[in-house]
């Protein structure tokens, strides 16, 4: 679970989180878990933030997000008050490893005080390793828990948070009992370790694990053993890894058509489920539970980003914002240590472009989320993600 995985380059939100993992050779953590990294600054003058992209890339879609991060991150400077940043951009050639870490020191280099980026695994943790001796953290895109700790944050969104905030939701509304139903590869494993632990740290218990080969045929031809599982289990929710544009919609259809009762078994999801409008149509699906991010606060980004840019960003440009926004309120609190790693964790937290986050002392991230269903082909809002920390759902 430890070892480091690798972000797949693709363009969607939903295949970042699905598929965002593939092996590293190694971990180099250089710094212990809870060393306060990170220099002292003057907060009355401008500070300098290295901005890492995956631009220089031969992949278009890299090179776009490199522009959408750029486009983010100077609308979050703009919007600044009682701050100064002064970005520079470095490109990491798509996720190259080498690159990564040769321009991440460059910036340190060229006065860097912290960087925000790089997107994919194994550039962030090389990245995080060239500066782990110059005292600088990094708030890196990727959403993989296994690079986060030492000088590396991650800001992306994480099963983890994802399914602690379900089960918690779930527990109260009286679930305890659960089935965990994944695909058969890396990413489904991730994820079916994130709803175990969440689970059994949440005090429910997991009481059948299936998981099936990521292929139409692979998911028929283990229906009726998920299902047996399920009910000889008396498992009162079917927590599923499946994500929407991939084996969701066969998974939501297979095991309800084999005899899956989903008013006694109802699915969660650890996946969004309203990027694709067909899926609310799937009668499996009607009364499930899924998570999805302040909706009213991500379209101000979007309006905003729009209006700005003529183009609507890509679903993961308001990482880069959500890193300019943090380290402007912490440089505006007029603190020396504002960089350092004990107020970049602060327990308030931060508003973002998709509802309040805040970064914790174990590198990962800790989001508010909403809680939602399907009922009569329409998303409906069940209970709305959290403005603060300390309440309900965090």
């Amino acid at each position: 679970m430890f070892a480091c995985f690798r972000t797949a380059r693709k363009a969607t939100l939903r295949i970042f989180v699905l598929l965002s993992f593939a092996w590293l050779a190694a971990c180099d953590v250089t710094l212990s878990a809870d060393a306060n990294v990170g220099p002292q600054i003057d907060p009355d003058d401008p500070v300098q933030v290295a901005l890492l992209v995956p631009g220089g890339s031969a992949q278009s879609t890299d090179n776009q997000l490199a522009q959408n991060f750029e486009n983010a991150a100077r609308l979050a400077i703009a919007d600044l008050e009682g701050a100064s940043i002064e970005l520079r951009v470095y490109n990491t050639g798509g996720g190259d490893p080498t690159q990564a870490a040769t321009v991440a020191a460059q910036a340190v280099n060229d006065g860097a005080k912290i960087i925000i980026g790089p997107l994919y695994a194994e550039a962030a943790n090389a990245a995080g390793v060239a500066v782990a001796s110059r005292n600088v953290n990094i708030l890196a895109f990727s959403n993989n828990p296994s690079i986060a700790g030492g000088n590396v944050l991650v800001l992306g969104a994480t099963f983890n948070n994802t399914a602690n905030r379900l089960t918690r939701y779930a527990n109260r509304q009286g679930i305890s009992r659960y089935a965990v139903v994944h695909g058969n590869d890396l990413a489904g494993d991730v994820g079916r370790d994130a709803i175990t632990r969440a689970v059994q740290s949440n005090g429910g218990q997991v009481v059948a694990v299936e998981s099936y080969p990521l292929s139409q045929q692979g998911i028929f031809s283990s229906t009726n053993r998920m299902v047996s599982s399920v009910r000889n289990s008396g498992a009162q929710a079917v927590f599923t890894t499946a994500g929407a544009a991939a084996d969701l919609p066969i998974v939501a259809t297979a095991l309800p058509d084999a005899g899956m009762n989903t008013e006694n078994s109802r699915f969660i999801g650890l996946t969004r489920w309203d990027t694709v409008p067909q899926l609310l149509a799937l009668p499996g699906l009607e009364g499930g539970l899924f998570a999805l991010p302040d909706q009213s606060t991500q379209t101000l980004f979007e309006n905003r980003y729009a209006a700005t840019y003529g183009a609507q960003p890509h679903p993961l440009a308001g990482l880069a914002y959500d890193g300019i926004a943090a380290i402007g309120a912490l440089v505006a609190s007029g603190n020396d240590d504002a960089l350092k790693k004990a107020a970049l964790t602060t327990s308030q937290g931060f508003r973002g472009t998709a509802g309040v986050f805040r970064l914790l002392p174990n590198g990962l991230n800790e989001r508010a989320l909403a809680i939602a269903t399907i009922e009569e082909n329409q998303v409906v809002i069940l209970e709305q993600a959290p403005r603060s920390f300390g309440g309900a759902g965090l």
